[in-house]
């Protein structure tokens, strides 16, 4: 049977990498994401076998809306990985506007929490019961970064949010893991080579690596049997300043 897998962000950057390489591996793929275009884009570089749909992970209409089309085109869903995000430019705490921590808190956490819970209706009922959800969290899940105040508080809470769907998946069949990624050289990392930010506040550029060695890490977790899981696993550039920063 072939497995079914919904990834969100799915239109550029690591999910649009993740979903090509499932696509790649053999997996029915769902792409998700807010540009259409995008996501219809990566679509048919991922085969006839994909399906694009337009969807707000803020909204709990549109998630439900991407679950119901991804059941009625495969009739399942296997894997959710969790991907679709967004920051503020970097900013002092005390200058992070209102709105600015709501976009990040309302696509990081309640985004990943309202397809977790889709996802999870679907797992704990269909036949063969169960599937494994994936989040994308990030190296700033267990180390801040300076003036990354909203983004930040969004990924701890990712981490709380993937232990507690593990735990709660276990009677159903359900995994739960998460990914947390250091400097994968996308769009949003462009910077990072130029300059970026470190706890003394000085300014260096820190080293990038590949896009395809997350998406090799997540087709990893999510062949794993049911009966195995990775519950947190980090994937970052070798020589960039995360251990001990700060």
């Amino acid at each position: 049977m072939r497995k079914v897998a919904v990834v969100t962000g799915a239109g550029s950057g690591i999910g649009k990498g993740v979903a090509l390489a499932l696509a790649k591996a053999g997996y029915a793929v769902v792409l998700a994401g807010r540009r259409l275009q995008a996501v219809e884009e990566a679509a048919r570089n991922a085969g006839p076998e994909a399906l694009p749909v337009a969807t707000d992970v803020t909204d709990p209409a549109s998630v439900a809306a991407l679950f119901s089309r991804a059941v009625e085109r495969f009739g399942r869903v296997d894997v959710l990985f969790n991907n679709a995000g967004t920051n503020t430019p970097a900013s002092p705490l005390e200058e992070v506007g209102f709105e600015q921590w709501r976009r990040v808190i309302d696509t990081n956490l309640t985004g990943v929490f309202l397809c977790t819970q889709a996802a999870f209706r679907q797992m704990k009922t269909q036949n063969p019961r169960g599937g494994r959800i994936i989040n994308n969290g990030s190296i700033s899940a267990t180390t801040p970064r300076p003036n990354m105040a909203a983004y930040t508080a969004s990924k701890h809470a990712v981490s709380g949010l993937t232990k507690t769907t593990s735990l709660e998946g276990r009677q159903y069949d359900i995994a739960c893991g998460q990914i947390d990624i250091g400097n994968a050289a996308t769009e949003l990392a462009a910077s990072f080579s130029k300059g970026t930010l470190q706890a003394d506040f000085s300014l260096k550029p820190e080293p990038t690596f590949d896009v395809k060695h997350v998406a090799e890490a997540v087709l990893y977790m999510a062949g794993l049997p049911l009966e195995a899981n990775v519950l947190f696993m980090t994937v970052m550039a070798t020589k960039m300043p995360f251990s001990g920063r700060g």
